[in-house]
């Protein structure tokens, strides 16, 4: 039976990883943007919450001396729309 060649045995050199590429055109975010998104995302989560516990003008309907809280829809679509805002800015931050 032949008998293959035999590699000839080169001087192993240990691992060197290439260097990090860095694209030149994006640039990290500015400090104050985190705050900015969290800070929407609050807002939005806190009128919500605001909305369903009657502290949001128009939500609290007092009837023959009972206190009726009436959700507004319309707070609602605007604490998910800045909750939207928020996760959108996020998916901006670098």
């Amino acid at each position: 039976m032949p008998e293959s060649r035999s590699r000839s045995k080169q001087k192993k050199k240990g691992y060197t990883p290439p260097p990090p590429r860095r694209k030149p055109g994006r640039k990290a975010s500015p400090k104050w943007y985190v705050f900015l998104i969290v800070g929407v995302m609050a807002v939005g989560v806190a009128m919500i919450v605001g909305n369903y516990m009657g502290l949001m003008p128009g939500t609290r309907v007092v009837t023959a001396g009972v206190t009726n809280v009436n959700a507004k829809p319309l707070y609602m679509w605007i604490g998910l729309g800045c909750i939207g805002l928020g996760f959108l800015g996020s998916t901006r931050w670098r």
